[in-house]
């Protein structure tokens, strides 16, 4: 059990008999009225996000839930399969569970929560940032820089994201995997 204090991001709640992750927290103290604690709750199952607010201090249960390294090897038909750094064990995660899979390429590192009671898994984590190279974008103006204009790019993997304009075919990139948002070239 836990109370409202303790929550943080990636803390795994059983709520409503179902295994949620916190995704955003915000403690309110209103002028007048009780302190309350807004959330978004990710279901780890299902990928919907829900709004839900708790009373200060209120007491929830909480799931246990570790966190190992893995590298994903290759998708087929029955999902992603992704092999454990320390046993070499293989683990195959269907596509629902496997969030932002289209910035995922082979060899790339990842977490994946399972269970500590059941073994099973839940649900595979990106790192946030991924860095990905341009395979196809429209040629940008030169010298057009002076505003904060964005232009459509296709990365290696697939991924459809918003690029600036002096960003050329064959630039490698970093990407926030939370919301394809470009963060910054990479040399």
């Amino acid at each position: 059990m836990a109370t409202t204090a303790d929550f943080r991001n990636g803390l795994v709640l059983n709520y409503n008999g179902e295994l949620h992750v916190i995704t955003e927290f915000q403690h309110v103290k209103p002028g007048k009225g009780p302190a309350f604690v807004r959330t978004k709750l990710r279901n780890i199952k299902t990928g919907r996000t829900i709004d839900n607010t708790f009373n200060a201090g209120v007491k929830v249960e909480t799931a246990r839930v570790e966190q190992r390294p893995h590298q994903y090897l290759y998708k087929d038909d029955y999902g992603y399969t992704f092999m454990d750094n320390a046993t070499f064990e293989q683990v195959v995660l269907p596509e629902a569970m496997v969030p932002f899979a289209d910035l995922m390429k082979e060899g790339q590192e990842a977490t994946i929560l399972f269970h500590a009671e059941t073994e099973q898994p839940l649900t595979a984590e990106l790192p946030t940032t991924v860095e990905l190279v341009v395979t196809y974008t429209e040629p940008g103006l030169k010298g057009d820089t002076a505003t904060n204009t964005l232009k459509p790019a296709i990365v290696e993997t697939g991924a459809r994201i918003q690029v600036p304009l002096f960003i050329d075919t064959d630039t490698k990139i970093r990407i926030k995997t939370s919301d394809y948002s470009y963060v910054e070239r990479v040399k």
